[in-house]
């Protein structure tokens, strides 16, 4: 059982818990990590296939690797850093997807994202789908890059929200897996595991946190728990401005399934097929990354929920039948799947990452702010320009352990 009376406690072991834990141990404070889960690292999670390979089946990417603190992190403990461009930045395969069309929809897409960079702090919010060129034969296939993206639809997307995004566009991997070096980097704090926190109660003068293995009480609270969690309360006295930031910052579905490739050197190694490429309603296949004899589809927005209610073979089956539309009825045999994580139906996570629905990209700061100089709140929804992100995550961990320090500080010096 947990029962701990601590100076401060940290809800959620994901990236940005793991920092705010990292920061504050290495400041002397007494901290206990709280994870719902069996496993540190949250929605980053590097889980090895039945032939020993690292499968990322959460974060892959290290966006923004040339500012990315993850990176420096994953090179301290002896990884493979791999720069590789990522096979969205390069042609794909031109199976169903001729070199003048592939050329066609990059010039639509940048035009798009150049519209969304420019889009003026002077104007009201709207969905991001407003800043399609309405004549565009490519808006289906720019709204599924969209859901690779963000999660959602366009539809579904603030522009203000999107046009913050930061991004270096320096993308590189991990060869041991991104979720590996999170999980690692988090191994020496004092952490319970299986505990999820039922309810934080601010109404004394200590916080109280009510877990599945006991209540701990703490003098500070770092909550870093996906926005979809936040929304359905978890205060006591309830926090009413955290909720509908939460619910006004949800989190979209991206789900991946990797699939074993037979035969795999026909294909060139870190390819990519596009079988659809005039709807949304498609999924990404990157083809043999790090070379290695397999496929990652990736499925993102309605669709992912969509499939999600029919269990993770209905993913198999989407992608069999997209596959085997572009490259015959024969390629099924090739394929099976060997790893696939549904984050909607995942009951700590709820989703992938949050995107702000229409007018209210300024959630991100409310749902960051302090509350009475002793919950903190951290995760990549809380950061307005590198959300979606692990490395969000990690510097709105560093700012809210930062924030309670300064907080000690003052009490010290009081």
């Amino acid at each position: 059982m947990v029962s701990d009376d601590l100076e401060a406690a940290i809800v959620g072991a994901g990236a940005a818990g793991i920092a705010a834990a990292c920061r504050l141990r290495d400041a002397g404070v007494d901290c206990l990590l709280l994870e719902a889960r069996r496993r540190l690292g949250g929605r980053a999670w590097t889980v090895v296939s039945p032939t020993g390979l690292p499968l990322d089946m959460g974060c892959g990417w290290l966006h923004s690797a040339d500012r990315n603190p993850w990176r420096a992190i994953a090179e301290a403990q002896g990884r493979h850093i791999d720069f590789t461009s990522p096979p969205w930045l390069r042609p794909a395969l031109p199976i169903g997807f001729p070199p003048s069309d592939q050329a066609a929809f990059r010039q639509a897409f940048e035009q798009f994202l150049e519209r969304v960079i420019s889009f003026p702090d002077s104007e009201p919010d709207c969905p991001a789908s407003a800043l399609l060129d309405p004549s565009s034969r490519w808006n289906g296939l720019i709204d599924a890059v969209a859901t690779y993206m963000s999660g959602a639809e366009l539809d579904w997307i603030s522009a203000r929200d999107h046009s913050r995004y930061a991004d270096s566009g320096v993308n590189w991997r991990v060869v041991e897996g991104y979720g590996a070096v999170v999980a690692a980097y988090g191994a020496s704090l004092r952490v319970a595991l299986e505990c999820p926190v039922r309810r934080i109660d601010h109404s004394g003068r200590r916080l109280k946190l009510e877990t599945a293995r006991g209540e701990v009480t703490a003098d500070i609270v770092i909550i870093t728990l996906p926005t979809n969690l936040i929304a359905e309360g978890l205060f006591s006295p309830a926090l009413p401005e955290k909720v509908e930031a939460a619910m006004n910052l949800p989190l979209g579905f991206d789900d991946k399934l990797f699939l074993s490739l037979a035969d795999a050197d026909e294909f060139e190694p870190e390819g990519r097929l596009s079988p659809h490429i005039d709807r949304t309603r498609t999924a990404a296949y990157h083809v043999r990354p790090f070379g290695r004899p397999l496929i990652e589809a990736y499925f993102g927005g309605s669709l992912v929920q969509e499939l999600e209610k029919g269990g993770k073979d209905a993913f198999f089956d989407f992608a069999r039948t997209e596959l085997t539309d572009l490259l015959g009825s024969g390629f099924a045999k090739r394929i099976k799947p060997i790893g696939i994580q549904c984050w909607g139906t995942d009951p700590y996570a709820r989703g992938s990452y949050s995107h702000a629905v229409p007018g209210k990209a300024d959630c991100r700061a409310v749902l960051a702010a302090p509350v009475d100089e002793r919950l903190f709140f951290a995760g990549e929804a809380c950061s307005t320009s590198d959300y979606s992100t692990a490395h969000g995550a990690y510097l709105t961990g560093i700012a809210a352990a930062e924030q309670a320090l300064a907080v000690r500080r003052g009490r010290q010096l009081a």
